[in-house]
């Protein structure tokens, strides 16, 4: 059995956020100059007026059948098949000036790239819903023997996949130095656990762990994994191997920003089994990518809504009335209200609670990520093997790096952008937030480029460019007892006429969960409005 990506993450993800090079060495490498570039996202002030207050008056503009507030993949999942359906007078009103929500990207002179999410994987065998929408897009371009045919355009290009470790790069993300005998049993056993989950049906015949999640079996022994921490499931189940505790520990970090000593086991277990999909002309372990990773998705969700989407406007007020919904927004000069037949909440909990206080929901957190992109004049070397889409570092706080130009079709360019990911899990999810916020942009340029140079030091003197996204609230964090708990169960039910879809309804903020409930929602909404 090969090992895959989900599976063969290595890396103790213990180290703080302030890790970096010496400072004498730092010395001796930085910048005579700062490099260009500046902390570009969220829109955070624009945001936290919304804790102030004191709008002035609105003034009526208009009246609709929808309004969505948010247009992330939720809220354009929602307004892409209310559009199909037929339901057109439709407002998304977002507060940053784009969509997309973290599927959201970027693009400069030499490619486009990622801010956030940046692949799908095959689609599991409870994703009808979305093979419909991928064939739309033309993702999947036909079938063969019942299986998917996938574009190959789409398809993860090798090498996929390489690994620093003990000053060299090599192929693949398993570790092949200073492993024993019993770490690689317990790497073969743990492998063949997760393997086994993923098939296995609980007595009402459902998957134990699918995608979307509320699709999964009621198997309430199975259910019961959500109150114990992956670590400590990991324990229990006699995986002791370091190794194995810290390429778990870096999986959790890389798809839900909590480390995996805080992670519910069953989330956990979840990312390793919840996918099963397969394909007529790719392996089952493929993975779906674009330069601008999913951001390629959100502006295929937004294309024929583009003149519905209301940018920068700021929803302060949701309130249900006699004749419908009423909700009103500034727009960064002027406020103004919208009524509509229905209105759907595709904004994160935190927020939904401020502009409905009855939509205020305990127990969900949110993990705050950072995201660098850096435009290089040369390609990363390194000794060992060649540079692949994927560059995963061991023992460093960020979860290395991607590179945008890897799908490019055509001859390798010289020039590139890699895309840093750094979930920031060494402290508490609002100090690490309030960190993260007052820090100015030397300081995150010194620390990404001290992690950069440490493990490339051909590149000192070829990054023309560098931008910093800070992801204050970037996903929901599925920590022991939030999936199958009351809170998430709650947050489940619509009252109409104002309805959710966001994924931190799943537990899980991966695209198929916040397509799903966009879809859902819209579903709701047109029952609502018959």
């Amino acid at each position: 059995m090969k090992p895959t990506r989900r599976q063969l993450l290595y890396g103790s993800g213990a180290a703080a956020l302030g890790a970096a090079l010496s400072p004498f060495a730092w010395d001796a490498v930085k910048p005579k100059k700062p490099i260009p570039g500046a902390i570009v996202g969220a829109n955070s002030a624009f945001g936290h007026r919304l804790r102030e207050g004191a709008f002035p008056p609105p003034i009526d503009s208009g009246q609709h059948e929808v309004i969505i507030v948010g247009s992330g993949i939720a809220g354009l999942s929602a307004a892409y098949n209310l559009d199909k359906a037929g339901v057109t007078d439709i407002r998304l009103l977002e507060l940053e000036d784009h969509s997309g929500g973290n599927a959201h990207s970027g693009h400069n002179a030499v490619s486009a790239y990622p801010w956030g999410a940046h692949y799908v994987p095959l689609l599991s065998s409870e994703s009808g819903h979305i093979k419909e929408l991928f064939r739309d897009f033309g993702i999947i371009t036909g079938e063969d023997k019942g299986l998917p045919v996938y574009n190959e355009d789409y398809i993860l290009n090798d090498p996929d996949e390489r690994l620093f470790i003990d000053g060299r790069w090599q192929e693949g993300l398993l570790p092949t130095l200073g492993v024993t005998a019993e770490d690689q049993v317990q790497y073969k056993r743990f492998l063949a656990h997760m393997e086994a989950f993923k098939i296995e049906r609980g007595r009402d015949g459902r998957r134990l762990f699918a995608i979307p999640i509320d699709e999964s079996s009621a198997d309430a022994e199975t259910r019961a994994l959500d109150r114990l921490t992956m670590k400590n499931w990991m324990l229990s189940a006699g995986y002791t191997s370091e190794p194995l505790h810290g390429f778990v520990d870096y999986g959790c970090r890389d798809d839900f920003g909590v480390r995996h000593d805080e992670i519910s086991a069953y989330a956990g277990i979840h990312y390793f089994a919840g996918r099963d999909g397969k394909a007529a002309n790719t392996a089952p372990d493929s993975v779906l990518t674009w330069p601008e990773g999913n951001g390629f998705l959100a502006h295929k969700l937004a294309a024929p809504l583009s003149n519905r989407i209301i940018s920068g406007a700021l929803v302060y007020s949701v309130r249900e009335t006699s004749g419908g919904v009423t909700v009103d927004y500034w727009d960064g000069h002027t406020s103004r209200r919208l009524t509509a037949r229905a209105v759907i909440m595709a904004a994160p909990r935190f927020i939904a609670g401020r502009l409905m206080p009855e939509l205020a929901a305990p127990g969900f957190t949110y993990a705050p990520w950072v995201v660098a992109n850096l435009t290089l004049d040369k390609l990363p070397e390194g000794r060992g093997a060649d540079l692949a889409w994927d560059n995963v570092i061991k023992d460093s706080p960020t979860l290395g790096y991607v590179v945008a130009t890897h799908q490019i079709p055509q001859m390798q360019p010289l020039r590139t952008v890699i895309t840093y990911y750094w979930p920031l899990t060494h402290a508490a999810p609002a100090e690490a937030r309030k960190e993260a916020l007052a820090r100015s942009y030397e300081d995150w340029q010194r620390l990404f480029l001290s992690e950069l140079y440490r493990v490339h030091p051909e590149l000192v003197g070829q990054v023309r460019h560098m931008d910093v996204w800070l992801w204050g609230h970037a996903m929901i964090r599925p920590v022991p007892g939030f999936i199958w708990g009351e809170p998430r169960q709650a947050a489940l039910k619509q009252t109409p006429p104002v309805f959710t879809a966001h994924s931190d309804m799943s537990g899980i903020s991966i695209f198929e969960e916040a397509y799903t409930h966009g879809l859902k929602a819209a579903q709701a909404v047109r029952a609502f409005l018959a």
